[in-house]
């Protein structure tokens, strides 16, 4: 089976998880409210090794949450992907931060929205249903009054993570929930990497770089191309 180490940095939550497969055999996080990822994630790869007894040559693959969020948790994060994949010759699984947070969701039904703060009215969103198939791409967008109101199907919309407070004045509709305790964690992690793994879904290592999307939209316009 497997050995995938996780790397999630997009938010202020630094998380380090090992799977065997799809099953967790060590985490370490850090969600307090300021970035620690500098001194801390080089820290937690050691100590989840050390956890289950298993040395970094041992390692099957590396995986890392691609964004879009921070753009300094990010680099921290895909450098030290990087640089474990090239030191020990190891595959990079690039995982899409708000698909991440989908898996997170405390619901079974209606449409998901994680969403990441990025600062004023603006978020990073993405839209999924109840099995976390998009229904929409990843977008930076504004929020406004109007967003999300074509999701209004007579089914429960659900908002995670840190852009989801900015909503709770704007969106009255009471078919809108909010979950804003929702972080991307690499617990979440273990079973997408394992299945990009078992596919062969792997990353270039010399020309990876993060899903950064820094062009924001008013709701209701489409990107920038």
């Amino acid at each position: 089976m497997a050995w995938i180490l996780n790397l999630e940095t997009a938010s202020v939550n630094c998380s380090v998880s090992l799977f065997e497969g799809e099953v967790l055999r060590a985490c370490r996080e850090d969600r307090s409210s300021e970035y620690t990822h500098a001194e801390r994630l080089h820290v937690f790869i050691e100590e989840v090794l050390k956890e289950a007894g298993l040395s970094a040559a041992e390692l099957q693959a590396v995986a890392v949450s691609k964004g879009p969020g921070s753009y300094t948790g990010l680099r921290i994060g895909v450098a030290a992907a990087k640089g474990l994949c090239y030191a020990l010759d190891l595959p990079l699984i690039a995982l899409p931060t708000l698909r991440i947070m989908a898996e997170a969701a405390p619901v079974k039904e209606g449409v998901l929205i994680p969403m990441l703060d990025a600062r004023r009215m603006e978020v990073y969103s993405a839209v999924f249903d109840a099995r976390h198939q998009p229904l929409r791409e990843t977008r930076a967008e504004i929020l406004t009054k109007d967003s999300f109101a074509e999701f209004l199907t007579g089914q429960p919309v659900h908002l995670l993570g840190s852009g989801a407070a900015k909503c709770r004045e704007l969106l009255t509709d009471p078919a809108f929930h909010f979950y804003p305790e929702v972080l991307p964690s690499s617990l979440e992690m273990g079973k997408l990497a394992f299945e990009a793994f078992r596919e062969g879904r792997f990353e270039d290592l010399a020309y990876f770089e993060p899903f950064y999307l820094k062009d924001f939209i008013g709701s209701g316009k489409k990107p920038a191309s």
